[in-house]
């Protein structure tokens, strides 16, 4: 797949669906890449052209020393729609893309037809764990976190009905570089955004699974709380990764949402 420079690093993309169609772009969560929106893809380019990318550290993407901030990952995102000549998009991030997209809606509203957060937070309220997390890499390399993230991100269901999805994305968490893992760790870890939800004026809407144990519903409802005119959908029966454990009714919410703006 292509890089370009983007912000001093090289960011790998992908770029598909009809070329003069509205753009989506799609930000990975946190020990993935690009390839974790595949179940949105048959949906999104019917309609869209797409822009998915791995986060710095992450995936085909430039790691650079740490610690990372959402600062500077939200000028990749913002250097890297500049590098390709985007000048409008549809943003949908989950997990720490939702992050960057709180903080690009707030820094660069001029880019964005709309924003979709999905099972993400503007706060950590226990940032200590990361901690634990950070320290089991750096003794044990990604591999020391694959089991309990899988945990998180799925219910037991999913565990239990679809192996081999699981083992895909256990595939993708082991292909993130253990110093990327940690850069980005650092910047969840010290991300606090709540504050400044409140000057969103983007068309925002919030997903999340009712079962997520990491961005809890509770945490999107303080986000929605905070977004004037934001709107909030709760998928039952689905965990961390909502767009992977329940991709038709995350696809039918996401592009409900699209087609109003």
């Amino acid at each position: 797949m292509p890089t370009i420079q983007a912000n001093g690093i090289n960011v790998n993309y992908s770029l598909e669906g009809p070329i003069d169609a509205t753009m989506v772009t799609l930000s990975n969560s946190l020990l993935s890449n690009y390839t974790m929106w595949d179940a949105q893809m048959p949906v999104l380019t019917e309609k869209y052209r797409v822009l998915r990318y791995d986060t710095r550290g992450h995936g085909g993407t430039e790691v650079t020393q740490g610690p990372y901030s959402f600062e500077l990952l939200t000028k990749d995102a913002y250097a890297l729609h500049q590098s390709l000549g985007i000048e409008k998009t549809h943003f949908v991030g989950l997990s720490m893309g939702g992050m960057i997209g709180q903080l690009l809606a707030v820094r660069h509203p001029d880019l964005l037809l709309s924003v979709t957060l999905c099972d993400t937070t503007s706060k950590m309220p226990h940032p200590e764990i990361w901690d634990g997390r950070i320290e089991a890499a750096q003794s044990g390399g990604v591999e020391a976190v694959v089991e309990g993230t899988l945990e998180r991100w799925f219910t037991p269901a999913i565990h239990e009905n679809n192996p081999n999805e699981i083992e895909r994305i256990a595939t993708m968490i082991r292909g993130t570089k253990t110093a990327g893992f940690i850069a980005n760790c650092q910047a969840i870890k010290a991300m606090d955004q709540t504050g400044i939800l409140k000057e969103i004026r983007t068309p925002t809407m919030i997903i999340v699974g009712a079962e997520d144990p990491a961005t809890t519903p509770d945490m999107s409802r303080i986000i929605h709380a905070e977004i004037v005119g934001s709107e909030l959908a709760i998928l039952p029966n689905a965990s961390h990764l909502a767009n992977v454990e329940q991709p038709d009714a995350f696809n039918d919410v996401l592009m409900a949402f699209l087609s109003k703006h």
